[in-house]
């Protein structure tokens, strides 16, 4: 098992940034960067099975992981799994249905969880674990290692509403109309979310990146109790195991709640959606922690002059500030292999 070096590997570049350094190239990963675009991807899919089985399959998974930075030389791979591993864990049903989607069977109540079978729990989540250390070994030295995990209020909004929504209306409802339950969910998923990130860079991973796919369907009163807090709680239970270890947050769609995210959550990096300005977030809050984003993924799928245009706007946008190239959210299924050749040739030859 693979252990966080105290010393960091002045070879990553991605570790740099995420130090706090305006490094000289700028590392880049993308969100969704092992999946459905990839025609290896589609391959080994097909004989995984289902989509949990390829998920819990390590030979399966850390090939799926490794697969995008044969093809564009990443900085960085990320753990391929799926964030609604935790609920799955903590026993409730899931499904994958094809071209639908995640489907969760009926959500358990509000009960407290606290003292959830930890054993039982991490035994489920074992290939997963075993998937991060066979990325790791396979990883070129120069290579960090990204695993993740949904936010607590993100997968609680899954485990309510049992699939994917635009706008949760259910799970604000059940939320709004008792927030002290929803705290315990809430508070149960936190220790869930601690436990398994922590179990992933005990077993190799560089930094770990948390989700908020949903966050930014909250009002800013609720966004404090239900984004920031857990998100804090979260940091400070891994760094009392593995200090000042880098972590990357995402809430997505969170607008003018970036900035008190940034200052109260703990994290290390924010990752940025393409709707809020990179050069507000440099100058707002992009000296206290790396920033991380932000191309439209619309962009890479077209190509081209607008893609390159878009890259040289964001990478100038950037100026010195400790910088990750990203997407605002994920490669859209669609996306030709050569946009994302084009994506990466400009990454790589831009020097700051």
């Amino acid at each position: 098992m693979n252990m966080p070096s105290e010393k960091l590997p002045e070879e990553k570049l991605l570790l740099r940034a995420l130090a706090g350094e305006a490094t000289p190239y700028v590392p880049f990963w993308l969100m969704r960067q092992a999946g459905r675009y990839l025609p290896e991807y589609r391959e080994l899919r097909k004989k995984a099975g289902s989509f949990l089985d390829l998920c819990f399959s390590p030979e399966l998974a850390a090939e799926v992981t490794l697969q995008p930075l044969r093809r564009f030389d990443m900085d960085a791979a990320i753990l391929f799994s799926d964030i609604l591993v935790i609920p799955y864990a903590l026993g409730q049903k899931l499904d994958f249905a094809e071209g639908e989607g995640p489907r969760l069977g009926p959500f358990p109540g509000l009960k407290d969880f606290h003292d959830f079978d930890i054993g039982a729990f991490d035994k489920k989540l074992q290939p997963v674990y075993e998937t991060v250390s066979r990325v790791r070994e396979a990883l070129e030295p120069d290579k960090a290692l990204i695993g993740f995990a949904g936010a607590p209020w993100t997968v609680a909004c899954y485990m309510i509403q049992g699939h994917g929504d635009n706008e949760f209306t259910a799970v604000k409802k059940f939320a709004f109309g008792n927030p002290s339950g929803f705290d315990k969910l809430i508070n149960t998923l936190v220790e869930a979310t601690s436990r398994y990130l922590i179990e992933q860079i005990r077993h190799g991973a560089d930094t770990v990146q948390i989700f908020d796919s949903w966050a930014g369907l909250l009002p800013d009163h609720y966004f404090e109790r239900w984004v920031i807090a857990p998100t804090r709680k979260i940091v400070d239970n891994i760094h009392k195991v593995f200090p000042k270890f880098p972590v990357i947050g995402f809430p997505r769609r969170a607008g003018q709640l970036y900035q008190p995210y940034a200052e109260k959550s703990g994290v290390s990096c924010v990752g940025l959606d393409q709707y809020f300005p990179l050069k507000e977030a440099v100058h707002s809050f992009g000296r206290k922690v790396a920033l991380q984003g932000n191309l439209d993924p619309v962009l890479l799928l077209i190509g081209g002059k607008p893609l390159e245009s878009a890259l040289h706007y964001i990478l100038k946008s950037a100026e010195n500030a400790p910088f990750i190239f990203n997407l605002g959210h994920g490669v859209i299924k669609e996306t030709p292999l050569e946009h994302i050749e084009q994506l990466a040739k400009i990454i790589k030859t831009h020097q700051r």
